[in-house]
């Protein structure tokens, strides 16, 4: 069964009746196991595979998740275009916490991560000068402004390692750099899919103002402003998934063009 859409979501994303004609699909690749199973399913006419990023049962750290692996398996099933959505907190004050930000740049602070498929013979020079899809953007946007959800349309996103959160020091440093959010899963997931000539658009969703405001982040504050979300993003998914052409009108399918040596 092939899929043409791809979500990599977050704890409490996938509900099994968001999809119809559901099947569980294990995979190996030559990077190893995804995170969990992929789950392929119809919605609304449109076949959609689901993979959970930290598993089902959220027991991969965000170093832990294995990027290449995920994105390679979405490629295999046929999933052209990948919806992410995440949480992360807030390094602006009007970024509020529910609010949605729809991420166009990044800032990358792992360490430990591979970010290429590509560690052999060949070098990939990939670009990711504007590393979100542009058009997956726009009807992201677009959808999200008719149906009335609080969003912001441009976001610079602070990815650190994790799992810990930052320190008031490190917090107010991305601050200074011009950073909107900060969290720990989006490198190298875009970056990857930007490898495999996959359209790629992050849906963040903040839980918190990180630490710079003078209040401690904690994991339970997280969770359920996090779970107080997850019915506004999937009704972005779901109205944004019926607006997407099946043609795509975009050069992510041409991005290996040039970069390889």
């Amino acid at each position: 069964m092939k899929a043409e859409i791809g979500i990599i979501g977050g704890t409490g994303v996938y509900d099994p009746e968001l999809l119809s004609n559901v099947k569980e699909v294990k995979m190996r690749t030559p990077f190893g196991f995804p995170s969990d199973s992929i789950v392929i399913g119809r919605l609304k006419g449109v076949n959609v595979a689901f993979l959970a990023r930290h598993s089902r049962k959220h027991t991969i750290r965000p170093t832990d998740v294995n990027s290449r692996a995920n994105i390679f398996a979405l490629k295999k099933l046929g999933v052209q275009r990948i919806l992410a959505p995440s949480t992360v907190g807030s390094l602006r004050e009007e970024f509020k916490p529910g609010d949605v930000v729809f991420i166009d740049q990044f800032i990358d602070r792992t360490t430990k991560r591979e970010q290429s498929f590509y560690t052999g013979r060949k070098v990939c020079h990939i670009s990711v000068a504007e590393p979100m899809c542009p058009e997956l953007r726009r009807i992201l946007i677009k959808t999200t402004q008719d149906i009335n959800v609080r969003a912001h349309n441009t976001g610079t996103y602070v990815c650190i390692e994790g799992p810990r959160f930052s320190t008031k020091a490190e917090s107010k440093l991305f601050r200074a750099w011009g950073a909107d959010v900060v969290g720990m899963t989006l490198v190298p997931e875009c970056v990857l899919a930007r490898e495999a000539e996959m359209c790629y658009a992050a849906i963040a969703t903040v839980t918190d103002y990180d630490v710079w405001k003078d209040h401690p982040v904690s994991a339970n504050e997280v969770s359920k402003t996090m779970k107080a979300n997850v019915k506004k993003v999937k009704t972005i998914m779901t109205a944004a998934i019926l607006n997407i052409p099946k043609e795509r009108q975009c050069e992510c399918s041409g991005a290996l063009n040039n970069a390889l040596l």
